[in-house]
């Protein structure tokens, strides 16, 4: 955060300072007080069910100096009639006055976006300090929120862009138009919502639209919806994929006996070899995501990926785990939709092990098209575990669909006891399910 101080603030996003307005922000702006580091600032939200207004004491305990919401707090406090477009108003701001010496990139996709995104920051860091999105947060506060994290040490700005309905990532392009527009697919996450994946790709489309003057748009070759994209920029165009026009070309790809993939990556003019120390093999494709919006940005290929070798994901994100029983977790409990689910199976289906067991729950967001995508799922799954446990009642068409190789378990409670009787040395497990069903809380009481 580029130091502001109260007085600033509320010039930008048209409040009023109650309290000392020489009060100066130089930390992170922050939703959940218990966050705050010295210097921050509290966005309070006025909830149905809680006011966070309630919990600057807090905040300020944890080290922010000042609130940003509709009511005054015992902290010296920016009011204003909207808290969150005082928070997007400050956000562009804060952007524009560092636009000069930043390279901006978003990405969106149904699927992989915050692994791509954690794949991108990593390659963009062989060159300078990339800022990028925590985890998912990449909706309509997310974003500012990671705005507001640069300062101006940050050389690079990755944004994971989100959305749920028509015009959202072109609200959040308009808060900054990115350099460089990563679309990795168009999937079945939020159909419910959208309709078809028509509305989806016209949704992600929306980011390619979006591009500042100039920029580059970095498209799956893979992926025909994407691919159809190219005519929504008149900039450059960069592709990724396995794709033999792609060019950003995954070759070679094998993976050791925990699914992680080694790959060459082919452009027209050099080559070069990748592990990651990630499980699965559509990696390979983030991967080449990465590489190819890092050549957008100036990394050249062989920089970016040897860059990959050093990445992280976020949590929840096929997390590898030995547990004490010699069996193998792979915790991939962040969310799910039946595309990522799939590619969750593949991924255990290609560890080395005794037996495979797939723990899947509700995927959220189908629409009319739940009950037969939970049963397809399950076919699916069957295809690619020894044993299937569908739990909670929403994912029962999940075991109707695996047959006489599933089990049902009423919840997490009866999963973690169902799996501390099954699972012996050389196992492994999966975990997956959307963010609501908590398996989280499945996979934290197994490790």
């Amino acid at each position: 955060m580029i130091p502001l101080s109260l007085n600033q603030i509320a010039a930008v996003v048209g409040g009023v300072v109650e309290g000392d307005g020489a009060v100066t922000v130089t930390a992170p702006t922050v939703l959940d007080g218990r966050l705050a580091e010295p210097g921050a600032l509290f966005a309070a939200f006025a909830g149905e069910h809680s006011d966070g207004h309630d919990y600057a004491g807090q905040a300020g305990r944890a080290g922010a100096v000042a609130v940003l919401g509709s009511r005054p707090t015992p902290l010296p406090t920016v009011v204003v009639e909207d808290t969150r477009a005082a928070l997007q108003a400050l956000a562009a701001y804060v952007v524009a006055r560092l636009r000069d010496r930043l390279t901006v990139a978003g990405l969106t996709g149904s699927q992989g976006k915050t692994s791509t995104k954690d794949l991108l920051a990593a390659v963009l860091s062989s060159t300078g300090p990339p800022t990028a999105t925590i985890g998912s947060l990449n909706n309509e506060l997310g974003v500012p929120l990671t705005i507001l994290r640069a300062d101006t040490a940050t050389c690079f700005l990755v944004l994971e862009m989100g959305a749920r309905r028509i015009g959202d990532i072109a609200a959040l392009t308009g808060l900054v138009a990115p350099d460089i527009a990563v679309v990795l697919n168009v999937g079945q996450a939020h159909i419910g919502t959208f309709g078809s994946r028509a509305a989806i790709a016209r949704a992600k489309g929306e980011l390619v639209e979006g591009l500042a003057p100039g920029g580059t748009a970095v498209l799956n070759a893979d992926d025909p919806r994407v691919a159809a994209m190219r005519p929504l920029t008149d900039g450059p165009v960069l592709t990724f994929g396995l794709a033999e026009h792609a060019d950003v070309r995954v070759t070679g790809l094998t993976l050791d006996r925990l699914a992680r993939p080694s790959f060459t990556l082919q452009t027209a003019g050099a080559s070069a070899t990748v592990t990651l120390p990630l499980t699965g093999a559509h990696q390979a494709v983030n991967a080449s995501a990465a590489v190819a919006a890092g050549l957008a940005a100036g990394v050249p290929l062989d920089v970016g990926a040897a860059a990959l070798a050093t990445a992280s994901l976020s949590m929840w994100r096929l997390e590898l785990r030995e547990l004490a029983v010699g069996a193998t977790l792979l915790n991939d409990s962040f969310n799910a939709n039946p595309d990522s689910a799939r590619t969750a199976l593949d991924a255990l289906s290609a560890i080395e092990g005794r037996r495979r067991i797939a723990v899947l729950g509700e995927m959220l967001e189908l629409g009319d098209a739940s009950e037969a995508e939970h049963r397809a799922v399950g076919e699916y799954a069957v295809s690619r575990a020894d044993v299937v446990a569908a739990v909670g009642a929403a994912a029962r068409p999940i075991a109707d669909g695996a047959g006489p190789r599933a089990v049902t378990l009423a919840g997490n409670e009866a999963a973690v006891d169902w799996l501390r009787g099954q699972l012996a040395a050389g196992d492994v497990v999966l975990v997956k399910a959307s963010r609501e069903a908590r398996l989280d809380e499945v996979a934290a009481a197994l490790a």
